[in-house]
């Protein structure tokens, strides 16, 4: 809904004219005391210009004395990761109350560049939700594998005053910021004095002082209570993350109380539609908060003020006159169920979705093998006594580095189902090279053969591929080309599930229902191979992640990410 003149919002709002839209009989959820205050909600437009009872309105909604709290903000995430598009994302969680999302298309950037950043800031102009967006980075993140892009501060710049965007996006080049790197330097000083976004997993002491120095000021990637202390102490937001693999509300929930709330927000940074089905998205973050002893006036703040004042969203974040008109009505407080949402004033209703324009797919055959692959290709020669493993935490995406002793056949190091050790191969799909990545994984529990792969492989999204079997792994790699992209499973020589993602092999190009579905199927593929993680693929996607600690695979090999060394 468009902005009306000055006038009106002042008229409607003293009641010296009838309001365009009255939102009648609510409790409105104080952010200020945590009171429950009787009222009815006056909109001019997409703001909201009045809270008082008896306002006369143009257009009524009901409230019938449902609680009302301020839309809900995601301050960050990769609608990538929800392997949908932009639209059917917004489609997706905004019934969930979920009016503002920040997002990083920092995936869809290391796979197509600037056409990437086109692309989101085209949608983010399209989407019935305030999708925004803050400008990736580090493309690539590392250079230890092999991008299909590189994005640097003068390929940024020209986007920096976009009325959608931020910021700078997370800043996951540590070792670049603390060494003073030009290129990092350059992107710094690109976007100092505005908003810029921290990536600083584990992060403590005079190395954080040294990163806060930068002018980074949010981190998502805190997993314990003691380090996001540190952090909050030190002037940065701490945003709580609990996504489809990374879940570490539980850990931080303890530091969260309305007198640290200022300094905590939420953020999902990926969230799947099958996770959401089952689950929700803001609304399971809040609900989970509260059922672990948060209390609600800290967790909504967290959820919407608070997020909004990080980010310089001085427009939004409270039920209150001048502030943009993202209402979320509950029917129960506690357990944050929505029943209604309004987005900019606008009640949510299918037809809205359905009068968009969309923005037309990009990065369709971004998947290029130089060759089909066979199983010799996938296999690791060399000896097999203390070869380094990486392990499995499900839930999250820090991976012990482990070593084993593994079984050689024929100068062949084979993987071992007795000790739960696969197979794992990075394959570059940029079409720069044919690297191959080879070594070995812990914790997926294929004790049945087979192997499934994903061209979702953070950051550079090459195809990551896991299994017993090398000829199986190489069927799943090479369909994935034909396919254009996406997840595969494979026994016994035979596609037993897939889900194309065609879109820069990172998304989808149908309704987010269908992927529910997929998925579904996907995971009971997966645990037919004898996997025993709930979210099989993603925890796969994480693996080639050479900027989260400890040891990763990626297209060059096995990397110490500790001393940012290929092994």
């Amino acid at each position: 809904m468009a902005r009306k003149p000055l006038s009106d919002r002042i008229a409607q709002g003293s009641g010296a004219h009838v309001a365009d839209t009255v939102i009648r009989n609510v409790r409105l959820f104080d952010l200020v005391t945590g009171d429950l205050i009787p009222t009815d909600i006056a909109l001019c437009g997409d703001t909201i210009v009045g809270t008082l009872d008896q306002y006369d309105g143009k257009t009524i909604i009901e409230g019938h004395g449902r609680i009302a709290v301020p839309g809900f903000i995601d301050t960050h995430l990769h609608v990538e990761s929800s392997l949908i598009t932009p639209f059917e994302f917004d489609r997706c969680v905004l019934p969930h109350g979920v009016t503002t999302a920040i997002c990083d298309p920092h995936e869809m950037a290391n796979v197509l560049g600037r056409s990437a950043l086109d692309y989101f800031t085209e949608a983010a102009t399209r989407t019935i939700m305030d999708l925004r967006v803050n400008l990736s980075s580090c493309v690539p993140s590392t250079a230890l594998e092999t991008s299909g892009a590189h994005l640097y501060a003068q390929d940024l710049l020209p986007y920096r005053d976009h009325p959608k965007v931020i910021g700078l996006a997370e800043f996951m080049n540590i070792p670049g910021v603390l060494n003073c790197d030009p290129d990092c330097i350059q992107k710094l000083e690109a976007f100092e004095g505005g908003h810029i976004d921290g990536h600083a997993p584990l992060m403590r002491g005079r190395k954080l002082n040294g990163y806060l120095a930068a002018g980074i000021t949010t981190d998502h990637e805190a997993t314990t209570a003691e380090e996001a202390l540190e952090k909050i102490r030190k002037g940065m937001m701490v945003l709580i993350r609990e996504g489809s693999v990374c879940k570490d509300l539980k850990a931080l929930v303890p530091l969260l109380t309305p007198q640290t709330a200022q300094f905590f927000a939420f953020c999902t940074d990926d969230r799947n539609p099958l996770e959401i089905a089952h689950e929700g998205h803001l609304d399971y973050l809040i609900r989970l908060a509260i059922s672990l002893g948060v209390e609600p006036l800290a967790a909504y703040r967290c959820a919407s003020l608070s997020a909004a004042q990080a980010f310089g969203l001085r427009d939004r974040g409270l039920i209150a006159p001048g502030r943009r008109a993202d209402i979320v009505l509950l029917d129960d407080l506690h357990e944050c169920r929505v029943s209604d949402v309004i987005s900019a004033g606008r009640l949510v209703t299918d037809a809205l979705f359905e009068s968009r324009d969309v923005t037309p797919h990009v990065g369709l055959g971004s998947v290029q093998l130089p060759s089909p692959l066979t199983a010799d290709d996938l296999v690791l020669h060399g000896e097999g006594t203390q070869r380094p493993v990486i392990g499995l935490i499900p839930g999250q995406i820090i991976t012990p580095f482990l070593k084993a002793d593994l079984p050689v056949e024929n100068g062949c190091v084979l993987p071992d189902p007795q000790q739960d050790i696969a197979r794992v191969c990075v394959v570059a799909r940029h079409g720069h090279n044919d690297n191959i990545g080879r070594g070995f994984v812990k914790g997926f529990g294929l004790t049945n053969g087979g192997a499934f792969a994903s061209s979702v492989g953070h950051d550079s999204h090459n195809i990551c591929v896991v299994g017993q079997d090398a000829a199986d792994m190489a069927v799943a790699v090479n369909h994935l080309e034909t396919i254009g992209g996406g997840f595969v499973v494979v026994k016994d020589g035979q596609i037993i599930a897939d889900m194309p993602l065609p879109i820069a092999g990172l998304m989808s190009d149908a309704p987010f229902e269908v992927v529910q579905q997929q998925l579904e199927h996907l995971r009971a593929a997966a645990k037919h191979l004898g996997c025993t993680l709930d979210e099989p693929f993603l925890q796969l996607a994480f693996l080639p992640l050479p900027v989260i600690p400890h040891l990763k695979i990626t297209d060059f090999g096995m990397v110490d990410v500790n001393r940012m060394e290929v092994l």
